[in-house]
């Protein structure tokens, strides 16, 4: 359910942005990259924020941090998004920024997984996140302006052995950026698609396994926000965090025989 219920102001809260600043409207807010992006775009001064996300609690202390206005909202339910996006667009007002970062994972081998789990993981990753941008596109392509930023992975350009669901939702949400991108061109509206390695948020935990490798070494998700508002910055329009990350995928499409072999070995 969207909470519309006002947020009240404990003293030392960072002031949000005057009236007439861009609005930024960021899911997954409550913790890891969403919630990290939220402090670095309060950072700029700039932005009003709307900040999304499940858990209540956690979500009201980023905005208290930030200045952000709180929605929580569970984008699993029916409705959801078209519910949030009412929330935080009301009339004459507008969204400029869309940082789609909600996400839930689940880990384990595919005949394993829960048939609720798959229609989880598939609705807050892919679903809901279409339907958002569905809905802020139509005032951002009149106004001519916007951007959108999807939060993907880089396990939706390669695939990850017991992580099978994750990863297409991932991949999905690849395509999804650059055939977005093709019907938006010349529009004034932007899309970024950002693919994280492993980064150090609670995202393992709740996924119900740790994250067990040595290597690649979990990110803090202060490096992701950082090249997320460098990518709107510049307008970029696709960024891997870190930036070597995108070496196996060149290793996939030139040398296919060489990288199977090398995820049946390494996973």
């Amino acid at each position: 359910m969207i909470s519309l219920r006002g947020n009240t102001r404990p003293p030392g809260r960072r002031r949000p942005a005057g009236r007439g600043a861009p609005v930024g409207l960021i899911t997954g807010a409550s913790s890891g990259i969403g919630a990290a992006v939220a402090q670095r775009l309060a950072e700029q001064g700039t932005w009003r924020l709307v900040l999304c996300g499940r858990d209540r609690a956690r979500l009201e202390r980023v905005a208290a941090r930030t200045g952000g206005r709180a929605l929580p909202a569970d984008l699993s339910e029916p409705g959801a998004p078209a519910a949030l996006v009412a929330a935080a667009a009301p009339a004459r007002d507008r969204i400029d920024l869309l940082v789609a970062a909600a996400g839930v994972g689940w880990a384990g081998p595919l005949w394993t997984m829960p048939g609720e789990a798959v229609d989880a993981l598939l609705t807050v990753d892919l679903i809901a996140t279409v339907h958002l941008v569905r809905l802020v596109l139509p005032p951002m392509l009149a106004r001519g302006e916007g951007h959108i930023v999807l939060i993907g992975s880089v396990a939706g350009a390669l695939g990850v052995r017991n992580e099978a669901v994750y990863s297409a939702a991932k991949g999905a949400l690849g395509v999804f950026a650059d055939a977005l991108r093709q019907e938006v061109h010349g529009s004034g509206v932007r899309v970024t698609h950002v693919l994280p390695g492993v980064v150090d948020t609670p995202f393992f935990d709740r996924r119900g396994a740790p994250y067990a490798r040595s290597r690649p070494r979990p990110l803090p998700p202060e490096r992701v926000a950082e090249a997320v508002c460098r990518a709107v910055e510049q307008g970029r329009e696709q960024v891997y965090v870190p930036a070597w990350m995108r070496l196996p995928e060149l290793v996939r499409h030139a040398a296919p025989g060489l990288y199977q072999r090398l995820a049946f070995r390494f996973g």
